[in-house]
């Protein structure tokens, strides 16, 4: 049985001007405090794509993509990372925070969308899986480039 999501989430794309919704996000959604300088930078950026699920007027969900070209691909979207606050998992937020980037990059001309996760990483697994997901089975490599 699919997950219902609560009525009272709303799931929408921010636009440049949104960076004040950054304000009030739930603990677990980010990996690490947002930063207000951070946000409106990445909202600038007109190839960053933030899609944030709300409730009551806190962001309890939000999955970041990135749209790119290379000189040999159509455009495609990345899909950086989706985080959903503790008490909202497993509600089908992430994939309908999935289901509004997918959109997106349909409107932007994306022919494909893709995302990595740790293998060990069952949450993320089941929901791409579950969002028609086809695993891939790719490695990814690290790399440090601070001097210290």
């Amino acid at each position: 049985m699919k997950p219902t999501t609560p009525p009272n989430i709303e799931v929408r794309i921010l636009k440049s001007s949104d960076s004040h919704v950054l304000d009030s996000v739930a603990p677990g959604v980010f990996d690490n405090p947002v930063h207000p300088k951070l946000s409106a930078e990445f909202l600038a950026d007109p190839r960053h794509h933030l899609a944030v699920a709300m409730a009551e007027g806190t962001v309890v969900g939000m999955a970041s993509a990135i749209d790119y070209i290379h000189p040999d691909k159509p455009v495609e979207l990345w899909i950086n990372e989706v985080g959903v606050a503790p008490d909202y998992q497993r509600k089908g937020i992430g994939r309908r925070l999935l289901e509004a980037l997918f959109e997106l990059g349909r409107e932007l001309g994306c022919r494909e969308a893709w995302v990595t996760t740790e293998p060990d990483n069952e949450p993320a697994r089941n929901l791409y899986a579950n969002a028609g997901g086809k695993d891939e089975q790719a490695l990814v490599y690290s790399f440090n480039l601070t001097l210290d």
